[in-house]
């Protein structure tokens, strides 16, 4: 019974040791790292962390997002273009109609891939394509801003210098979308589609609904995305989403997230978001272009996936 909880929940356990380790060697590298720096470092992962809560539903289900930067463009581009010169009580409505559209965002995604039959990857490289260029109509180069209270929402600490606002505002966000998805019959319908959809199928799930569904879900993710990077910025950039729709993915993958669909959990990928921010950050550190970053986070996806398949292939053959 032990050994199957453990199986069932290595991710919850192995990810929060690797973190620690990583915090471990950044430390050893920079002994001055202090609360300054984990504040600095929550405020980096958090856009990451939101663009791979929007591939981690999708992925559930068996699909793929390759739009999810480009939605977070868009999101970014629009907050900080409306959000200039309103107050704290404007930006708050203003970022609950761009989770609106969002939404209606990832339906359109959703809908597009369910009614044509064409394959994910297909209709959400294309649709990256179109929220991109969206972004650039909106905003042509970076500017615009937000009122102060709306950034300190991710800025500054909770409590003490230790609790970085970020770092709170990614749990409450996440686990305010997530858990009564996860815990709902559409989150059983979302592992079962993911898992087989053809057995799903015949047992009477909604299948294209529940992928409509995970596209929609993925959208309000990406709009949050879209929006923290406003946090975190203080200004909007067309092309801000670029990086995140592949380091989402890498999230993902690093997080213990299936890409064949319905195994993993919304934990792993928040956790390997701040992995993926600590090791550009420890580039920095040791005078190493952190540029190999991109590099290290390519080969630990190549890694995770070939340590899969080989997990895979030995429980077979047990």
């Amino acid at each position: 019974m032990t050994a199957a909880l453990l199986r069932r929940h290595a991710t919850l356990l192995v990810m929060p040791l690797l973190v620690a380790a990583f915090l471990a060697v950044t430390v050893a590298i920079h002994p001055d790292f202090g609360a300054f720096d984990v504040q600095s470092l929550a405020l980096g992962a958090l856009p990451l962390a939101l663009a791979a809560a929007a591939q981690t539903v999708v992925v559930i289900s068996g699909g793929i997002d390759l739009s999810v930067g480009s939605l977070m463009a868009v999101a970014n581009v629009l907050a900080a273009s409306t959000m200039q010169h309103a107050g704290f009580g404007g930006a708050l409505l203003i970022a609950a109609l761009i989770l609106l559209g969002g939404a209606l965002a990832g339906a359109v995604n959703g809908a597009v891939l369910v009614f044509s039959r064409v394959p994910d990857v297909v209709v959400t490289l294309a649709a990256g394509f179109i929220w991109g260029g969206i972004a650039l109509l909106i905003l042509e180069q970076p500017g615009g801003g937000a009122p102060q209270g709306f950034l300190d929402l991710a800025g500054g600490t909770l409590g003490g210098a230790w609790l970085p606002n970020a770092l709170v505002l990614l749990v409450v966000v996440v686990a305010a979308v997530w858990l009564p998805v996860r815990h709902s019959r559409l989150g059983l319908t979302l592992y079962a589609i993911g898992s087989d959809r053809t057995a799903a199928f015949r047992s009477g799930v909604g299948v294209d609904r529940t992928r409509l569904i995970a596209y929609v879900v993925g959208g309000v993710f990406s709009a949050l995305g879209g929006l923290a990077l406003t946090m975190t910025t203080g200004i909007g950039s067309p092309l801000s989403g670029t990086y995140y729709t592949l380091s989402g993915l890498a999230a993902v993958v690093v997080g213990g997230v299936s890409l064949t669909g319905g195994r993993g959990g919304m934990a792993g990928p928040m956790f390997a978001a701040y992995i993926l921010t600590l090791i550009p950050t420890d580039l920095i550190f040791l005078n190493i272009d952190p540029n190999y970053g991109q590099v290290i986070q390519g080969t630990l996806i190549v890694l995770v996936v070939m340590g899969g398949g080989l997990a895979t292939l030995l429980r077979t053959r047990a």
